[in-house]
């Protein structure tokens, strides 16, 4: 059941990993794929949540580079998957001002997937309520790697000298540049582990994890993970404040 969230901390950007959705189908003697599929409406519901909460950015963890080591069928599954979420869902999307972009390699995936990803990406590109972002074929080593690679040509071109390169220039090599780094990491289904995503990102983000599987996680859950990150104090490298003599 879907209840209010309030927008409890200042929260911008909101990264989740997705995990549990081939426990939650092997728990109710289900095919993986009905996992998945569940898992999709889910994606449904937690984006009209999280803008209720006034999140400017989310972040969606939802194919990994490593997941083409699962079999075959199930990733064909998962790639007609992203196509039916983003035909189905791109006009509603488009309706509530939420800008869709897809970080990742395009390189492997159908051509017309690819066109139907450009499309999405330019039908909401004025939008500004939410900015979601679907990280699919994504891996952050690779990403980090392609930056490097890409700086590296320009040293070579004698624009930039490779002694002072800064992050943020490496920022700017990055599929998340013009965002802020997210805030607070949600992983659900009890794993404890970032499993390649936004490495670079998360370097003072705070990181929540639930036992929850994504199928059943809905705005109580996010609520808990909200107020767990409230209570939280990032300093961001600094030393906490000396006490007063008063305090």
């Amino acid at each position: 059941m879907e209840t209010d969230v309030d927008p409890i901390a200042p929260v911008s950007h909101l990264a989740i990993v997705m995990d549990g959705n081939g426990r939650w189908a092997q728990q109710r003697n289900l095919p993986r794929q009905e996992g998945h599929a569940a898992g999709v409406e889910t994606v449904r519901r937690a984006v009209r949540f999280i803008a209720d909460a006034g999140i400017d950015c989310l972040t969606l963890f939802s194919f990994s580079t490593e997941n083409w080591q699962r079999p075959s069928g199930e990733v064909k599954f998962l790639m007609r998957l992203l196509k039916h979420y983003i035909e189905a869902d791109l006009a509603e999307l488009h309706k509530n001002d939420v800008r869709v972009k897809i970080i990742g390699k395009r390189q492997g995936l159908d051509a017309q997937l690819v066109k139907l990803i450009e499309h999405a990406e330019q039908v909401t590109a004025a939008n500004t309520r939410m900015r979601l972002q679907i990280a699919f074929n994504y891996g952050a080593r690779e990403e980090i790697a392609e930056a490097a690679a890409r700086l590296a040509v320009r040293v070579a071109k004698g624009e930039l000298d490779a002694a002072n390169i800064t992050p943020d220039q490496v920022d700017a090599e990055l599929s998340t540049h013009g965002l802020p780094d997210p805030d607070l990491v949600i992983r659900t289904s009890g794993e404890n582990r970032l499993s390649n995503f936004l490495l670079w990102q998360c370097a003072y983000s705070e990181f929540y994890f639930t036992d929850v599987l994504w199928p059943d996680f809905d705005a109580a859950n996010l609520h808990a993970a909200l107020q767990a990150f409230h209570r939280r104090e990032r300093r961001f490298g600094r030393v906490e404040p000396a006490l007063s003599k008063t305090d």
